[in-house]
Formats: structure tokens, sequence, C-alpha cells
């Protein structure tokens, strides 16, 4: 799988905001946690399930590099390989930096979705723009190499089912709908060096792309003319108030640290994961057998602390979730909490108050014990 460099990636996870870079990662990482190979800017965890098996609007973008068949017999295969491989690196460096989903790379084309998993309003904008910035990369190839590298593209927006579709063995999560045609169609009939956008994506944001001109194609597997406009590429134009995705991340706080440990394998389906669980349980049991069996233990003050502390820290990590589940990042089928999920809530929330409740009683009865003497 292409991946792109870290200067264009968030810090944290745009989901659940596990550490992604940094040196903190490296704990992470220890737990099997990194950057989704498909939407670097997300977990691997959260990319499991994000957007699963649903129906939602998408945006489409096929990329192809143009005259491949010519570049083949004129290169050799070794040489080709190198181009191919640098133009597929340079787009998903361009489309993830808009928020892109790398559904796939079919031979010297990169097929992408916008909106999934991580929900953007101006997905269609999105796309459009970054079509426009794949011309600045193809210059800088064309100079590297000393070819004229130019690529053709087709943008859709419309329904489709995203999921994993395949065997037990081997599934591969992707799109199904005929906005995923429609984007296929509009690339092969996009010219050298254009962008052909659907009439879906463009009346999003027509007043952002002036230059577009309006045309009837006839598409293979569509019975009635398709309206699209065609733009030539920009080069990397961009609209004045559209930042860049690496702009305004989230500061990396210890709370997502926290989270990312304590959270479940999967941090959307399942938010307070067994780590949590296991934690509460120790904290509380463990505080109880101290107090029971060294009453008067030097370590008895420094369990108070710890155990305080572990039930802080779970509380967050419940505070946390549902402060996730809230935001707009995930689907609506995605913030129901299953009974696992209430069963694992319930006992860490009781866990951690019952805790503080055997804590401030310790104290209390510290003080008073003290006072009278």
């Amino acid at each position: 799988m292409t991946t792109p460099s870290n200067s264009h990636l968030a810090a944290q996870c745009s989901v659940c905001g596990t550490l992604l870079s940094g040196a903190m990662s490296v704990v992470f990482r220890a737990f099997g946690i990194g950057r989704s190979p498909r939407n670097p800017n997300i977990c691997t965890r959260c990319s499991t399930h994000v957007g699963e098996g649903r129906l939602v609007e998408i945006t489409v973008l096929f990329a192809d590099l143009s005259s491949f068949t010519e570049l083949t017999q004129d290169l050799g295969a070794e040489k080709t390989h190198e181009v191919v491989d640098a133009f597929l690196r340079m787009a998903t460096e361009v489309l993830v930096k808009h928020g892109a989903f790398i559904d796939k790379y079919i031979g010297d084309a990169v097929m992408a979705l916008f909106n999934v998993p991580i929900r953007h309003e101006d997905h269609a904008r999105r796309a459009i723009v970054a079509a426009g910035e794949l011309e600045s990369g193809l210059q800088s190839l064309s100079a590297r190499f000393g070819l004229s590298l130019q690529a053709s593209v087709g943008v859709a927006t419309g329904f489709a089912r995203v999921g994993r579709l395949g065997s037990e063995d081997n599934k591969d999560y992707t799109a199904i709908g005929d906005v995923v045609n429609l984007a296929a169609r509009l690339q092969s009939k996009a010219g050298t060096g254009e962008i052909l956008i659907g009439a879906e994506s463009y009346a999003k944001h027509a007043a952002d792309f002036p230059d577009a001109v309006s045309e009837q194609l006839q598409l293979k597997g569509f019975r009635e003319p398709v309206t699209a406009y065609r733009l030539h590429g920009k080069g990397g134009r961009r609209p004045a108030d559209d930042a860049p995705e690496t702009e305004g991340r989230e500061r990396t706080s210890i709370g997502a640290i926290i989270f990312g440990i304590l959270g479940a394998p999967c941090a959307i389906t399942t938010l307070i994961g067994p780590l949590a669980v296991a934690f509460g349980a120790g904290g509380l049991f463990g505080l109880t057998g101290a107090l029971v069996f060294m009453d008067q233990s030097i370590i008895r003050v420094p369990v108070l602390v710890l155990t305080s502390l572990a039930a802080a820290t779970n509380l967050y990590t419940v505070w946390h979730a549902r402060k996730l589940r809230a935001e707009a990042k995930v689907g609506e089928h995605l913030k129901m909490m299953t009974t696992l999920e209430k069963r694992r809530t319930l006992f860490v929330l009781s866990a951690s108050l019952v805790t503080f409740g055997i804590v401030a009683f310790e104290i209390v009865a510290h003080i008073l014990l003290h006072g009278g003497a």
C-alpha cells in the first residue's frame, strides 16, 4: 500500500484522538495501533468499523495517468514501474491531505472516496480541489523524470453502500453504487490534464469553480445523457477559504493518551474496553485488600493515591467515550450503546465512584481518629 509522508498528516486520529506521530505514538504502536494505510489521518482500530455497511453520500474520484501504454513501450517495465509508483505516492499524499480514503489502485489509476469514514460537509469541493492539485504534483514529477506526465480525473457525488466485500479470509472495504460507475466513466471521457465533474458535485460548489464548462455526455451504462463540467487542472488552485487538512489540528493531550491505552481494540463500536474494566476492578479490589490486610502498613497512603488516580482515569475514559459519541465525526448508527458497552460503562463508573467513596471514608476516619487522640 502506498502511503504519504508524515508532513501532511494529522498528529492524532481524527476520530478518537489516539496519537499517531511523536514519541508517545510508540506506546500505541506497542499495542498494535497505528495509522490506517487507507486513511492515515485515522488509526487502524477506528478504520475497522467507521462507516461499515451503510448507505451514505460520498464523492468518488478516479485519477488515471495518461498514455500509460505508450509510456510502457518507450521506457520499459522497470522505468515505467518507477514512474507509476511515484505518481501513486504523490496522488495518495495529495488526496489524503484533503481527507480522502484510498479505496484501491488499479494499474496506474487511483480510486478515492470522500466523506467516509470521516465526514466532511464540503466533500465534493475537497475532491475537486485535490484533483486540481494533482496537476501541480505531476509538473514536479515531469521535471524529475524528464517526461511530460499528465492525468485525467473524474469526480462524482451520490449515494453508495460502503462496507467490506470478499471472503472471510480476505475482505476489502469499498463502495458500491452508480456514483462509482459515474466517476469511472467521467474519468474515461476526461482529456489529458482535464477534470470531468458530475452535476451533483459541481452544483454544491459551482461558485468556487467558475471556469468549468457544462456539456452533455453519453456514457456507457447510462441510458440518458449525463450533464458534466469540464475543468482544466489549475496546478493546485484552491479556494481562498479552503484550509489544508493539517491546519487546525487538535493539540496532543494526556487525555488522548489515557483513552488510547484504555479504549477498546475498536474505539468506535466499543469505546469502553476490557482494559478499562480490569483497571477499575483492580483498583477497587486492590484498595479493599490493602485496607483489610495492611491496616498499619506504610504503603497504605501510596495505595490510596494510586487507586484514586486509577478511578479518576477511568472516569475520564467514560467521559471521553461519551464526548466522542456526541460529536459529528461518526454516523448515528455508531452512537448507539450496545448491551456490552452499557454493562462495561456501568461497571467502570460504579467501581470508580465506590473507590472514591472508600478513599474519602478512610481519609475522614483517619482525621477523626487522630483528632480524637
